[in-house]
């Protein structure tokens, strides 16, 4: 990863520099418990998610041991957004074409960010879920000799960048104090990666995995179409370290989607709909008696923006499409 500096004294050489070193802020109006919640807020990464650090893995690491030449390969990954978006970011940047497929269910904003810089987006059904998608990706690549996948869902780069970034900003920003850690489960990189930081810094912080309710696979129910854009991919990835894991909390869309609501006009924090569902859980798991004065630490990884064409903004973009402008008459002298 890019060497961190003070944002506040320089100027980036360049936008991966400016990757991670997220801040972090306590949520208060929200928080009537009697635990303390603490936001990390992946949002503030350049393209507005988590997903910028694992794109930067990938570029980086695989360049390094010569699996990615500029110029000549191509990027290929099955995603439900965020990971394409980051991709495509960098390897504009960095001279690659990049081939995104993703399920038809994925926002608009993710589809118009990717063409915006320059990637090819392959839509493929959304009742097949992140499967569908991956299994294009790999004809994709099975049909070209430069075509590389990334596979966000398996390579090692993806618990490894948090682990070695995420993980220990956390610790630092919350003076090496956290009781409980919470996270939605999309790759299960950021899960993964930050537990192990926080095991190896010698925490005894509770870890639990978000998952849709609707689509409970790591409770060992069914997969299923669920809202929660980002998390429930419908299968458990082989990212994911199960044993770190010490409880799996369900969220339901609604709920999700109704809480990101909330924390915009509480907080401030603009975020999607894994966000939401993050807070919930943390909100839920702080009115436990055993979380008394106890820090709980959960994650923002998206801005709210990217979600407005979705589900997630649908009451707001009614209310606004319907709003009547005034006479002309009225504004006369």
């Amino acid at each position: 990863m890019a060497a961190p500096f003070d944002m506040s004294k320089n100027v980036a050489e360049s936008i991966d520099q400016l990757i991670g070193h997220t801040p972090a802020l306590y949520l208060k109006n929200l928080n009537n418990t009697k635990a303390t919640i603490v936001l990390k807020l992946e949002c503030d990464n350049p393209m507005s998610s988590v997903k910028d650090r694992l794109a930067l893995a990938i570029y980086d690491k695989a360049e390094k041991e010569g699996k990615l030449i500029r110029g000549k390969s191509i990027v290929v990954e099955a995603t439900s957004g965020n990971t394409g978006v980051a991709l495509a970011h960098l390897g504009a940047i960095r001279g690659y074409k990049v081939i995104i497929t993703m399920p038809e269910s994925m926002s608009l904003e993710r589809r118009c960010l990717l063409r915006i810089f320059g990637a090819e987006v392959i839509l493929t059904p959304a009742a097949l879920g992140m499967k569908g998608a991956m299994a294009m990706a790999k004809k994709i690549v099975a049909a070209n000799p430069n075509a590389v996948l990334a596979e966000q869902f398996v390579t090692k780069y993806n618990a490894l960048i948090h682990e070695e970034t995420t993980g220990p900003e956390i610790w630092e920003q919350v003076h090496h104090n956290v009781d409980c850690f919470i996270a939605g489960v999309g790759t299960g990189g950021t899960i993964t990666g930050v537990a192990r930081a926080l095991k190896r810094f010698g925490s005894h912080a509770r870890i639990i995995a978000v998952e849709p309710m609707e689509s409970p696979v790591l409770s060992g129910g069914k997969p299923g179409p669920h809202k929660i854009q980002g998390i429930g991919a419908g299968f458990v990835p082989a990212v994911l370290d199960r044993s770190l894991i010490d409880e799996v909390f369900c969220v339901s869309g609604d709920d999700a989607i109704e809480t990101a609501l909330k924390l915009t006009r509480s907080d401030g924090v603009y975020c999607g709909f894994s966000g939401g569902a993050n807070v919930y859980a943390a909100l839920k798991i702080a009115e436990r008696p055993d979380m008394e004065g106890k820090t709980i630490v959960t994650v923002i990884p998206s801005f709210g923006e990217r979600y407005l064409s979705t589900v997630l903004y649908k009451s707001v973009r009614d209310e606004v499409s319907s709003l009547p402008v005034v006479d002309a008459s009225e504004l006369q002298d």
